[in-house]
């Protein structure tokens, strides 16, 4: 069986050197506390009635109390809110699940994510005081783009 220099217990190198890694590997969360983490989901497919959308998406601020505002058209929607999680790969895991999750329960199109950006919250207001990135989300709510 031929095998690759750069693996090792089916680990790339980068992995196995990285303390950082090994210790999360090992499960040790106790030191790293939640941080808020800026989301944008985007969706899209088939064209779906404007009013349907706007329902759905008032649904899901409703399931999901910390959306702060979407944008909408008949084949595509923007989803901007704060998530809690303890890095950014939970906190976009947690964002690539939510509107699977939501789909039956908000009525949801049956939309594909075509876009997510997870950032921290230090890195937003940056981008925010920089004149960078979208404005903050006011008004919060569901609008139409």
């Amino acid at each position: 069986m031929r095998r690759l220099a750069s693996v090792e217990g089916g680990r790339p190198a980068r992995e196995r050197d990285d303390p950082a890694h090994a210790e999360r590997a090992r499960g040790s969360t106790e030191e790293q506390p939640s941080r808020l983490w800026h989301i944008t989901l985007s969706v899209a497919g088939r064209s779906v009635p404007l009013t349907d959308v706007r329902r759905a998406l008032e649904r899901l601020a409703d399931d999901h109390p910390f959306l702060l505002t979407s944008r909408y058209a008949e084949d595509h929607a923007e989803i901007r809110y704060w998530e809690e999680a303890r890095d950014l790969h939970d906190a976009a895991a947690l964002a690539l699940r939510l509107w699977g999750e939501h789909r039956r329960t908000a009525k949801l199109p049956a939309w594909e994510i075509v876009g997510l950006e997870v950032i921290g919250r230090d890195t937003y207001q940056q981008r925010i005081s920089e004149g960078y990135g979208p404005p903050p989300a006011h008004p919060v709510g569901v609008h139409p783009y």
